[in-house]
């Protein structure tokens, strides 16, 4: 291979204070030199393809990753003709019909339940925490579940709707402490076989079902971590779909991630392999979804939380690999890292935010509290977690 790769790419990384074979935490040691060529004529797939392949690795690779994403240099590094047939694909074609969202959250849900037990929290909660007075990451999960009943104003009796349930936390959660009823909804066969089980004698009722079959009313509805899979060419839908089912005095919450710039696909690597199909929507893509549908009441971000909540998740995986590795292989090991600290550097970054939205029916007509709450649950809700 020419030198010529090898400086091209160290002129880039000195540009974010990253050195090859440095010192420094968060510095590139090179172990095979492929890495450059595949960095530079792939840009962030050629990096978490070599990173895969074992090419090269850091000490500390969420501190380089953020690095990266703070200097753009992925801006400076062009596009190949797979990547903007990648862009092409995504404006065109529905990337999210029925028959692709089962096949694209099977294969990202669908891999083992006893990773996410372990790599998450007691409640296998997949989605940003709320780390204010938190001192882990159960409580921040914990906060977060309540923060968003408060959101609600839940009250005892009210038939609430969780769009994208995942594995039954939210819907346990709120059916035991604020008293409602759950119709829980999701296309992953692992996560509607474990949220029954967690909620097992509970007023809550989970379906394996498409938000687009969606039918009846309800008085509140949530969605957690679940519009990243929606896609642009759907988004209005989707909001039509919770105005149909939302009780013209009730109340909506979404809790997605979001991007600062308006995109129609995401990053290569995490396309093709962890989120295929996958899509951040932007402030002008939702506001835009919005229009004539819904009345948005309250807009919240702490984007930085999910720093925070990724990197609990990434030390939980570390710990519990010996555990888990008789059934996935080193490069799953690798990649699982890749992904899970590349994320946490886009949230420290800023890159990419997450975002709380409260909504109301358009016939609505009282006025609309907003909460940030000082207080959370009952330190004997907590306790009692602990041994579900």
């Amino acid at each position: 291979m020419s030198n010529k790769y090898q400086v091209a790419v160290e002129e880039l990384l000195t540009e974010a204070d990253i050195s090859i074979n440095g010192r420094k935490p968060w510095d590139i040691q090179v172990h095979d030199s492929r890495f450059y060529t595949s960095v530079l004529r792939n840009g962030s797939l050629g990096l978490g393809e070599s990173y895969m392949q074992g090419w090269w690795s850091s000490p500390a690779p969420d501190g380089c990753l953020y690095r990266l994403l703070k200097a753009d240099l992925e801006e400076r590094v062009k596009q190949n003709y797979k990547l903007l047939w990648l862009w092409f694909k995504s404006r065109i074609f529905n990337q999210q019909t029925k028959s692709k969202a089962v096949k694209a959250i099977g294969s990202h849900y669908d891999i083992g339940n006893d990773l996410y037990r372990k790599m998450l929290d007691p409640l296998m909660n997949y989605s940003c925490g709320y780390w204010k007075n938190a001192k882990n990451l159960s409580e921040a999960q914990l906060h977060k579940l309540d923060l968003i009943c408060q959101k609600l104003k839940l009250k005892p009796g009210q038939r609430v709707l969780d769009i994208g349930c995942g594995w039954g936390g939210f819907a346990w959660f709120a059916a035991k402490n604020y008293k409602v009823e759950v119709v829980g909804v999701t296309i992953s066969k692992a996560q509607k076989e474990a949220a029954e089980k967690r909620c097992k004698n509970l007023p809550v009722d989970i379906r394996f079902q498409d938000y687009r079959e969606l039918q009846g009313k309800f008085d509140r509805i949530c969605s957690i971590g679940m519009l990243e899979h929606v896609g642009h060419k759907n988004y209005e839908n989707f909001m039509n779909i919770v105005k149909k089912c939302l009780n013209p005095k009730g109340l909506a919450l979404l809790h997605f991630i979001g991007g600062n710039k308006t995109k129609f696909h995401t990053d290569a690597w995490i396309n093709k392999y962890i989120f295929p199909q996958g899509l951040i929507p932007s402030i002008k893509q939702i506001g835009t979804s919005l229009e004539e549908k819904l009345i948005l009441e309250d807009w919240h971000n702490f984007g930085l939380y999910y720093d925070k909540t990724l990197m609990a998740w990434y030390r939980n995986f570390k710990n519990s690999w010996p555990d888990l590795k008789e059934n996935y292989s080193d490069t799953f090991y690798r990649m699982w890292e890749f992904y899970l600290c590349a994320c946490a550097a886009s949230f420290r970054s800023k890159k990419l935010n997450l975002w709380q939205l409260v909504l109301t029916h358009p016939e609505a007509n009282s006025f609309y509290e907003s909460v940030r709450p000082q207080e959370f649950i009952s330190e004997e809700t907590q306790v009692h977690l602990s041994t579900s």
